[in-house]
């Protein structure tokens, strides 16, 4: 699949278990890629690379969990035979990953949520079976680590019952260029505000985020604090 004019901006893309599957999203990635020469795009082999030292410390034949934060929470895309709310200590969500592609453009740029170093985050684990461990993971790393914005690490989360689960996550590249240390909570509203592209808007991405924690009995009170400060 491919796009006959690359000077015509990208119809809306809902990324979905098919669209990662049947090389939509994957064409889509292609045309970020010719039209933003500026960013950096891991190739298929690096892409290969990461996906088999993440499976290195992984015991062949064993369920593996994968830890969302995020837009995984309320779209996975993958299939999964449990999921489990979980906490995650020494990291914390924020919108640190500026946005050009996807919920922004050059024109109305956007911000995205990734784990970032220190405090703590309440998300998902997601159980996957052991036979579909490295095609569903495959899904995966197309969706989150083809554009070098996210590390692929082993965490360690705590469920309510006690119960430890060590999964995969997606924690910021802070080398990235996209990369922001510090914003403040008025710069992020407003970010979040008027950011939108092909994937659709900011603010659509933080009230999901918001109402599906709160629909598994989580809360995040900072992204609380950027919903009252968005202009209404």
């Amino acid at each position: 699949m491919a796009f006959k004019d690359e000077a015509l901006p990208p119809t809306p893309l809902v990324i979905t278990r098919e669209s990662l599957m049947d090389g939509t999203v994957r064409a889509r990635q292609q045309y970020y890629a010719q039209s933003h020469p500026d960013m950096r795009w891991r190739t298929d082999e690096e892409m290969a690379r990461l996906l088999d030292n993440i499976l290195a410390s992984h015991r062949p034949g064993e369920d593996i969990w994968v830890f969302g934060y995020g837009s995984l929470i309320w779209n996975p895309a993958i299939e999964y035979v449990e999921r489990r709310p979980v906490l995650v200590r020494g990291l914390h969500r924020r919108f640190c990953l500026k946005m050009f592609i996807g919920r922004g453009t050059p024109e109305t740029p956007g911000l995205m949520l990734a784990l970032d170093h220190g405090g703590a985050v309440k998300g998902v684990a997601f159980r996957i079976a052991a036979e579909k461990v490295r095609a569903e993971l495959g899904l995966l790393w197309q969706r989150e680590m083809y554009g070098g914005a996210y590390h692929a690490r082993w965490v360690t989360g705590r469920a309510a019952d006690g119960a430890t689960i060590r999964a995969v996550t997606f924690v910021i590249n802070r080398s990235h260029p996209r990369y922001l240390k510090e914003i403040s909570l008025e710069q992020t509203a407003a970010l979040i505000a008027t950011g939108r592209g092909d994937l659709g808007t900011c603010r659509e991405y933080l009230e999901n985020t918001i109402s599906h924690l709160k629909d598994l009995g989580l809360q995040d009170s900072g992204l609380d604090r950027i919903k009252a400060a968005l202009p209404k």
